[in-house]
């Protein structure tokens, strides 16, 4: 059973991505699966982001300071 990602691994596995792509001796097939899983994972942290700060939005609305 694969282990539900969260916005910390995803962001951790794009830090790692990066750094193999800074390396320039990558080879082009494996260059494009990184790039890939970079695509992937910049979606899933956009997502939870935006679905975060909603979250937050929602909760703030019904906050009233000094009551």
């Amino acid at each position: 059973m694969k282990k539900e990602l969260t916005y910390e691994t995803a962001f951790k596995e794009l830090k790692e991505i990066v750094k193999n792509l800074e390396q320039e001796d990558i080879s082009i097939d494996i260059l494009s699966e990184k790039i890939k899983s970079a695509i992937e994972l910049i979606h899933f942290c956009r997502e939870k982001l935006l679905l975060t700060d909603r979250e937050i939005e929602e909760t703030l609305k019904g906050f009233q300071p000094g009551k």
